[in-house]
């Protein structure tokens, strides 16, 4: 069996990681690190209050990193310098530079590293991957994606997602990093990016909305908006192209329309367990790791050149 650790037992953790685990069959979850021990009293399972102890055991073979960002590198490091396979929530870390030492720690260790991207592993997201590959819009040319909800974090409900230094911002790097990893799953490799953050609405440490402009190498654009300061809801996906439009709007629906068809593709119920299933295959089998730390480094690499530019346009949230 494939013992899994899990460190964290927040919203996340609950609600998709732990059911993910539970479920995928050759998985066990055999530890939680938490500073909060009751919390793993339902899950009968090993319990730690310090990683690092809880990395000395010998049985454990994979770490599930579900802490707020600022200390997904460390544990991360740790966890590979322990001999563990480690999948990490999203964003990746703080900073690229981040980002970066935690892959070369993995490959150092010759360890796998997973970042939480499941929305890669969405079927609708691959069948609109294969469609663009196969030219049904023509030349992809320009991809809107907007975002959008209400989040002052009222009740001290996630609060921590407030604090740069616990968070590294606000929605760029909470919802945007997801949208910004699936630009990159269609286009590669980014290669220029500006982008402008600001608070109009909340008077917050970190920015209520976000937008960034991201050019990818084979000329294709992409906009992606994000916000926190509105109660009209957003999920908007279009790629626009030369011969045609595709409209995976909600991105998180079934609906994908593109010139000649229109289909109807749910994800997962939890949308956890094809991820947690894909870096079992990867560890156990040699399966391709769908969403990896190389992939997901370019996802910091943009939401970094956001916050620089932005803030020598004087932002200082």
């Amino acid at each position: 069996m494939f013992n899994w650790l899990l460190i964290g037992i927040g919203d996340i953790a609950v609600k998709r990681v732990i059911p993910a685990i539970l479920e995928e069959p050759r998985s066990v979850l055999y530890g939680l690190v938490t500073r909060h021990p009751e919390k793993a009293k339902p899950y009968g399972c090993k319990v730690w209050t310090d990683a690092r102890e809880a990395f000395e055991d010998e049985e454990i073979q994979a770490v599930y990193v579900a802490t707020p960002v600022a200390l997904h590198a460390p544990l991360t490091i740790a966890a590979l310098e322990a001999d563990k396979h480690v999948l990490c929530e999203k964003p990746m870390a703080l900073n690229y530079r981040e980002a970066r030492q935690m892959v070369g720690v993995a490959e150092a260790a010759n360890r796998l590293l997973g970042v939480a991207y499941y929305r890669r592993l969405y079927p609708k997201v691959n069948r609109a991957r294969q469609l663009l590959e196969e030219g049904v819009i023509g030349r992809p040319l320009l991809a809107e994606i907007h975002c959008a909800e209400w989040f002052p974090a009222e009740n001290g409900e996630r609060r921590w997602l407030l604090d740069p230094a616990m968070a590294g911002g606000g929605p760029l790097f909470d919802i945007g990093s997801h949208r910004i990893d699936v630009l990159n799953y269609f286009f590669g490799r980014p290669r220029r990016v500006c982008g402008q953050l600001a608070n109009v609405v909340h008077d917050n440490p970190v920015e209520d909305c976000a937008t960034a402009l991201v050019e990818y190498e084979t000329g294709v654009r992409g906009i992606v908006d994000v916000r926190w300061n509105t109660h009209v809801g957003r999920d908007g996906f279009r790629i626009l192209g030369v011969e045609g439009e595709m409209d995976l709007t909600p991105l998180n629906g079934p609906p994908l329309a593109y010139p000649g068809g229109c289909e109807e593709i749910p994800c997962h119920a939890n949308v956890h367990l094809p991820l947690v299933k894909n870096f079992v295959d990867a560890v156990l089998e040699g399966a391709r790791l769908v969403s990896s730390g190389e992939t997901a480094i370019w996802t910091d690499w943009v939401t970094e050149q956001v916050v620089r530019g932005s803030a020598r346009k004087n932002y200082t949230g």
